[in-house]
């Protein structure tokens, strides 16, 4: 106890509660893409479309002819504001935009989504990567991007890719389901989920004052005060944006974690804004896009259902074949806890390599995973059935570890079935 000799109150404040794993955000996406205002490659956090305007821009106001044989110019090439707002409206939160060019002037190209994940890749924020506007390239330019993609998010080890089909590409055929899947040529398909097809939604485009209607400027009706002002009008807002699954994909994640957790799957949710997928996909033709025996490429369909509206109708990565990794909501609790407890563990890097630390390191982490069990995240009837921590010498550890200053924790967990428990191994320079 210690002896005062000096007169006068004395406070001491006893830390009684043990150290805890405090659990990252799941849901925050890195949307890459084009906008109207750009001077640099560069990222942004925003948590609405109002910031997003105000750092990026409006959207790309389109020129061309409203009542012509063919749409008005570049309509569709780009259209990062609408999928900003397709994913507030589906019930997303706090995500970071990279622009890596000018909407409306540019021209598409996989090197620049590249450069976009490289500042991407040095973000620890971002949990959901997405790249909607590199459908507009090809089948074998979009490959390299989901790539990149896949390579990055296996890299860090904290985040999923959420990929789409470019627009060209019909996946209800065979030849091209084969194409799509033989461009992705990324071994770290359990970092990634694909989805198709695109969906036709009720948000508008955007036009410039310079877009005719019957030979006229919309600016010149506007003054003129003709009843074909109001024609111009309603014919602008019949182009509604066609957009791809992905970004309506990152905002149900964001819900479904929220009110349910991140090892639900994000599926089986009615999908706000659109009006319907621009294909069909059949019973029969969704077994095609499930299940790959050669790649395992599986691809998820978007349906609709009469009376329930266009649905999430499937919940696997491109890991198809995968006993560990073939489910969404498995990688993702992987990630969740994986980026967790290595955080977490981090606060003992300066303490000794000894018993009393591998007793606080197990007990912080078997409290986290108790909470993580008791709210529905792991399978089992009980804690053993659910997960395991283990660390220390003789189990996880030899003295030749200790002498270098290794810590090595393993963490098994029972995602899918009681007891059957996938590991997770983590290994931490401590005691220098």
């Amino acid at each position: 106890m210690v002896t005062y000799k000096t007169p006068g109150v004395k406070i001491r404040e006893v830390a009684t509660l043990p150290p805890s794993v405090v659990q990252v955000s799941t849901a925050i996406p890195a949307f890459v893409g084009y906008t109207t205002e750009f001077t640099e490659i560069k990222s942004q956090r925003i948590t609405s479309l109002k910031e997003y305007e105000d750092y990026f821009g409006g959207p790309v106001l389109h020129t061309g002819a409203l009542d012509g044989d063919t749409p008005p110019t570049r309509l569709g090439d780009f259209f990062l504001h609408e999928a900003i707002r397709a994913y507030f409206l589906n019930g997303g939160g706090p995500c970071h935009v990279i622009t890596i060019g000018t909407a409306g002037s540019a021209t598409i190209s996989e090197v620049e989504f590249q450069d976009g994940l490289d500042v991407v890749e040095t973000l620890d924020e971002p949990t959901l990567v997405l790249c909607p506007e590199a459908v507009g390239l090809d089948t074998a330019k979009y490959g390299t991007v989901a790539d990149a993609m896949l390579n990055m998010c296996e890299r860090t080890q904290d985040r999923f890719a959420l990929l789409d089909t470019p627009t060209s590409v019909n996946l209800t055929t065979d030849g091209e389901l084969d194409s799509y899947r033989g461009a992705i040529k990324s071994s770290a398909t359990s970092y990634g989920a694909s989805y198709f097809p695109h969906l036709s939604t009720i948000i508008s485009y955007s036009f410039d004052e310079s877009v005719t209607y019957g030979g006229t400027a919309l600016s010149a009706l506007a003054t003129s005060g003709k009843a074909e002002y109001q024609d111009a009008l309603n014919a602008a807002n019949s182009f509604y944006a066609v957009l791809p699954p992905s970004v309506f994909v990152a905002g149900v994640c964001a819900k479904v974690d929220q009110d349910r957790g991140v090892w639900n799957a994000p599926a089986n949710v009615a999908l706000t804004g659109v009006t319907g997928p621009t294909i069909g996909v059949s019973n029969e033709q969704q077994k095609a896009l499930n299940v790959d025996a050669n790649s395992g490429k599986s691809v998820n369909a978007l349906r609709n259902f009469a009376g329930r509206g266009t649905l999430i109708w499937g919940a696997r990565t491109l890991a198809g074949n995968s006993n560990e990794w073939r489910y969404i909501p498995v990688r993702r609790l992987f990630i969740t806890v994986e980026e967790s407890v290595a955080k977490a563990v981090n606060q003992y890097v300066f303490a000794s390599n000894d018993a009393t630390t591998w007793v606080n390191v197990s007990s912080m982490i078997s409290s986290y995973l108790q909470g993580l069990w008791q709210d529905g995240g792991l399978q089992g009837a009980t804690p053993d059935e659910a997960f395991f921590v283990n660390v220390g010498l003789g189990t996880t550890m030899t003295q030749q570890d200790i002498l270098e200053g290794r810590m090595n924790v393993e963490v098994g967990l029972a995602a899918v079935r009681p007891a059957e428990f996938i590991i997770l191994t983590f290994s931490h320079k401590i005691g220098e």
